[in-house]
């Protein structure tokens, strides 16, 4: 292939972190009008190369060039000015500001001259209507808008600086079925033009769905890059970690017990009409269903976290009304939030702190002085438990890759002596590998007679984990598939209302 038949070629890059070595050799090429997959484990160097390429931080060595010319990316302003613009999970928007003043940010911070407001919401309109999204007003603050329309807003400033090569972090990680569709037309409307689009993503059926070619980085090495046409599922995964599809999903011995919780009922808000079920000792129940169906409201109404208006929790034999997550915690039922990063663990503090947080007590004395031998080998305990990567328990988890950062937030429900935990999308922006280990960390709790209840977008999981699964539309649960019933085709008839007793 030509050079000038390429948008952006990396050859070589090299980048070490002290004796880590980050990126080995690797080389990776986009074509103009293309939408290129990059795939791998958290720490096999996806965010290395896009850092590299973007300019936030410099390779030991190798060369970028853009449609054959070599340049030199020494900071973030060399890689807009090359036409690189990435889109991380965390958008680079000021809340408080209009969506025009977002787009067009970079002129007011180079230019004093008197802002002409009516250009300046004509142009916003124009990038708007380019992409498909002209019903956004450029004058709406953008703390008002939906997570899936600050997205295009980020892309329209993107666009706004030139952008050739738009890269995108994990984009869909929080937004609806619906929200994704829609990103997803914008992005092969911007292919259709001639943007190259770089696309980080864990969910392979959307690399199938989207991509042309797709990278697959291991390790910091290279290990191939095809086309998306001349590969399947199992042989992606295969290359991303070393082992075969079938292994996805590890098998357990099921050994249910005794009943450990049973909801019955539940009514919360508009979104919450009456959800029932149940679990017991050493069992996996799924809670599945369409995005909006009402299985996270109906968790956080169970658990206090938002307001029940009706139904009833029995835990053993005990009738229970739970006001808080802090009461739910004395009675042994734990929650892992859907979101991690704000509820799930906290950032700033070290993998210790995490783990003990929720029992932090167990190791003070009378005067309340802690005892920092005896956290130090418990939390220790827990870390090991679920093969925390971490060069020290005092490292912040906000160092952490995500599928740790989740692992850390397990450890801690764990280390609270919960024996009902509910795991709400555990492996929500986890890469293969670190979902394969927190299944093995599930199956463990399953075999120690924990009762585990799983909310999950993702019918692959639920079938994969679940002993069984109550399928929740419109805010009601429509039926229970036992394991030997849980398909594709049984989910989908009962989350849309078609099943035959629905």
């Amino acid at each position: 292939m030509a050079e000038n038949e390429l948008q952006v070629e990396m050859r070589n890059i090299y980048k070490h972190f002290g004796g880590v070595k980050a990126l080995h050799d690797v080389s990776l090429s986009v074509r103009p009008g293309e939408i290129h997959a990059l795939v791998g484990e958290n720490g096999a160097g996806k965010s290395t190369l896009i850092r590299v390429l973007s300019g936030a931080i410099r390779p030991d060595s190798g060369e970028i060039y853009f449609k054959g010319k070599k340049a030199h990316i020494s900071n973030p302003k060399d890689g807009i000015l090359c036409g690189v613009s990435v889109i991380y999970q965390e958008f680079a928007l000021i809340p408080d500001l209009s969506v025009a003043e977002n787009i067009f940010i970079d002129e007011f911070r180079t230019s004093h001259a008197v802002v002409k407001w009516k250009n300046l919401y004509k142009r916003a309109s124009l990038f708007l209507e380019e992409v498909g999204f002209g019903n956004i007003s450029p004058s709406a603050l953008v703390a008002n808008l939906s997570t899936a329309y600050q997205q295009v807003i980020e892309i329209c400033k993107a666009l706004s600086r030139n952008a050739s090569v738009l890269v995108l972090d994990e984009p869909t990680a929080v937004l609806t079925s619906k929200e994704v569709e829609q990103l997803f037309v914008l992005l092969n409307r911007l292919r259709d033009k001639g943007v190259s689009i770089i696309y980080i993503s864990h969910r392979l059926d959307e690399i199938f769905q989207l991509a042309n070619r797709v990278s697959v980085l291991k390790d910091g090495l290279n290990v191939s890059t095809v086309n998306i046409t001349d590969i399947d599922q199992q042989r992606l995964v295969n290359l991303m970690i070393g082992r075969d599809l079938d292994d996805y999903f590890p098998k357990r011995e099921s050994n249910i017990g005794k009943l450990a919780m049973k909801v019955e009922n539940l009514k919360a808000g508009r979104a919450v009409k009456s959800i029932s079920f149940d679990v017991c000792e050493g069992e996996v129940v799924g809670l599945s269903g369409l995005v909006g169906s009402g299985r996270t409201e109906a968790i956080r109404a169970m658990l206090g976290i938002d307001h029940l208006d009706g139904g009833k929790v029995t835990l053993g034999d005990s009738d229970v009304k739970i006001k808080s997550p802090k009461q739910a915690f004395a009675l042994g039922v734990g929650m892992l939030s859907e979101d991690r990063k704000t509820e799930g663990v906290v950032l700033s503090l070290p993998i210790k702190h995490n783990i003990t947080l929720s029992c932090i007590k167990r190791f003070c004395n009378a005067i309340g002085v802690i005892d920092r031998k005896t956290e130090d080998s418990f939390s220790l305990e827990f870390a090991q438990r679920v093969s925390v990567k971490a060069a020290s328990l005092m490292d912040e988890v906000n160092t952490l890759s995500g599928g740790n950062q989740q692992k850390v937030a397990i450890a801690r429900l764990l280390a609270s002596g919960c024996k009902i935990i509910i795991l709400d999308e555990p492996t929500r922006g986890v890469d293969v590998g670190a979902k394969i280990e927190i299944f093995n960390i599930i199956n463990e709790m399953v075999l120690q007679g924990y009762a585990i209840v799983i909310v999950s977008s993702e019918m692959a999981e639920v079938i994969g984990m679940c002993d069984r699964a109550v399928i929740i539309r419109e805010g009601v649960s429509v039926g229970t598939l036992q394991k030997h019933e849980l398909t594709e085709q049984n989910i989908i008839n009962y989350s849309m209302g078609v099943a035959a007793n629905v």
